[in-house]
């Protein structure tokens, strides 16, 4: 054999034998190509399973969400009503402490230096009172509104029109836009 034939013959078994560790390894078995496909639609059949699934857990968990964050609101607004409205039962007490001094000052002397000086306790005192949030419900004159407004009485009124406000027997009282004490009035004819 020349060296020609003995480079041939061993180029050829060369690519006989394998060169790396892959090409060791067995031949994987072919699968047919209906079994590949019937393993996708298998996948694709288990994923579909899953959507209503896990569309149902979605939804449960927004549920919940918007359940917590209307609590949660709902909270705040009743930490901020009990803040606004906490000095409540004081105020109806001191309205009617100020309904005494009204009186009181109403049956006095002008002139007088203890009436001057009971006037100031009373300004300071109501000023106190609306740094606190309490203002007086205007009533004279104005339309009856029931929500504001208490009718003890009716009368006959050249000067105001029918449904207005002539007098006003004992005033009323907001805290915070909520009425305290509605104003008890009399109304014209």
């Amino acid at each position: 054999m020349t060296s020609e034939e003995k480079k041939s013959r061993q180029t050829a078994t060369d690519k006989d034998l394998p060169e790396t560790e892959e090409d060791l390894k067995p031949e994987q078995e072919c699968e047919e190509p209906g079994e590949a496909e019937k393993a996708e639609e298998a996948e694709t059949q288990a994923q579909t399973a899953k959507e209503p699934e896990e569309e149902a857990l979605n939804a449960k968990y927004m549920r919940l969400m918007a359940d917590f964050q209307n609590f949660k609101r709902r909270t705040e607004k009743e930490k901020s009503d009990i803040y606004a409205f906490a000095n409540e039962k004081i105020v109806k007490e001191l309205l009617d402490v100020i309904d005494n001094f009204e009186r009181a000052l109403a049956a006095g002397n002008d002139g007088d230096k203890f009436l001057e000086g009971m006037e100031m306790i009373l300004k300071q005192l109501l000023s106190v009172l609306e740094r606190a949030g309490v203002s007086e419900i205007k009533c004279l004159g104005e339309d009856f509104d029931p929500n504001f407004h208490n009718a003890v009485m009716t009368e006959d009124s050249t000067e105001y029109e029918s449904g207005k406000v002539t007098e006003v027997l004992q005033k009323g009282y907001i805290l915070n836009s909520r009425v305290v004490r509605p104003a008890m009035v009399k109304v014209a004819n």
